[in-house]
């Protein structure tokens, strides 16, 4: 019986061994049982969608900078700047000796900015500092192709200009609705900063409706993260779908001519479009003036002249002779009203006066002392802005 025990023992230990060795060594000689039916379906993922097609993907704005970027233009202006001589020239015993080689030096300074041309004919959109007193405009488009430039007209007050090129069929940008912007849409800015090229950066809009900056006489300006430098003054501010929203016009910097510190500001494409037409139809910009001063309402102020509440603006000035004194404003009247829209600082009574037509009736709602009083205008024009020295 201990000999039987023995032998099954040794037999089954071999076995044992043997199907070790083929399992590790050899299991294709083993028969294959039949495998089980997965219960669990996995779920098949889904092939990204065809760009252009619908639901098209969102991580890329290359259809919008492909629509936009032909529009936007690289701008070159050169102009002769005179050196001062110095002044042992103008010592007679000094130019016994020397001659009357002192005399003023002039030298060609060179900057560079960028544009929008907004029509098929040759007009371009830039902004006045980047082709103030230039003497030569060279616009190099998106293809390579370099052409001269002559200014139609500016509008110093907004730092807008109108450029003309004679060409034809030119790819001409899509307008926008600057309106329809909200805080956290996506736009991009193209130009060409520092000279390296044309540019797209993107970011988000920052804020709308900044102004009191003192950079322009009329501020509305879009605010963005978007990376704008020097260069890119001029450029199109567009949204997702490659539609121009604004102008890029100034940038908050440590340093003059210095970086971009992610505080931007384009000029809106509303704005841009009315003196684009203005310029185009009559050569100038012409706005509205009613030749008042104003204040913004301090609560010292208010409880100085006891108005009860901070609406409208103080009128601090009044030009004699002007369209408010004729209509009978007072020094100290408080404006509330201009043909209807309420005005909470002096720059929203800037934007709607200058809006109005010159000449046109307006009427003005004002307070003076306890008295509500309706006051009508007839709008003058706007003097123009004084040239930079």
């Amino acid at each position: 019986m201990y000999r039987l025990w023995l032998i099954f023992s040794q037999t089954a230990t071999v076995c044992l061994a043997v199907l070790f060795v083929l399992v590790t060594l050899k299991p294709e000689w083993l028969p294959v049982r039949p495998a089980l039916q997965q219960v669990a379906v996995l779920k098949q993922s889904e092939a990204p969608p065809t760009p252009g097609a619908a639901g098209a993907r969102t991580d890329s704005y290359h259809d919008a900078v492909k629509r936009a970027i032909p529009a936007v233009v690289n701008i070159f202006t050169s102009k002769e700047v005179r050196t001062p001589r110095h002044p042992f020239f103008s010592d007679p015993q000094f130019r016994r000796f020397f001659g009357d080689g002192g005399a003023d030096d002039t030298q060609r300074v060179t900057s560079l900015g960028s544009g929008v041309i907004v029509s098929a004919a040759g007009y371009i959109l830039t902004n006045h500092h980047v082709v103030e007193a230039a003497d030569e405009i060279e616009v190099a488009l998106a293809d390579g192709k370099k052409l001269l430039a002559k200014v139609v007209g500016n509008d110093p007050e907004t730092d807008l200009a109108v450029l003309k090129v004679q060409a034809e069929s030119l790819p001409a940008i899509t307008f926008g609705t600057s309106e329809a912007l909200r805080v956290g849409d996506v736009v991009l800015a193209i130009g060409n900063p520092f000279g390296v090229g044309q540019t797209v950066t993107s970011g988000i809009v920052s804020a709308l409706g900044r102004s009191g900056l003192g950079i322009n006489v009329f501020e509305n300006f879009i605010q963005t993260d978007a990376a704008i430098n020097p260069g890119n003054s001029g450029g199109a501010l567009v949204d997702a779908r490659g539609s121009l929203v604004g102008i890029n016009s100034a940038i908050y910097s440590r340093a003059p001519g210095g970086a971009s510190l992610g505080i931007g500001f384009a000029i809106p494409v509303s704005t841009a479009k009315m003196v684009l037409e203005s310029i185009v139809k009559t050569g100038s910009v012409t706005r509205g003036w009613i030749g008042v001063g104003l204040q913004p309402i301090t609560p010292a102020l208010a409880e100085a002249f006891k108005l009860g509440a901070l609406e409208g603006v103080v009128i601090n000035e009044v030009l004699r002779s002007g369209p408010a004194d004729k209509a009978g404003v007072k020094l100290g009247d408080v404006l509330l009203e201009v043909e209807g829209q309420r005005v909470t600082d002096p720059q929203s009574v800037l934007n709607v006066v200058a809006a109005l037509a010159p000449g046109s009736p307006a009427k003005l709602k004002i307070k003076r002392k306890d008295q509500d009083l309706e006051l009508a205008v007839t709008v003058g024009r706007r003097p123009k802005a004084p040239a930079r020295e």
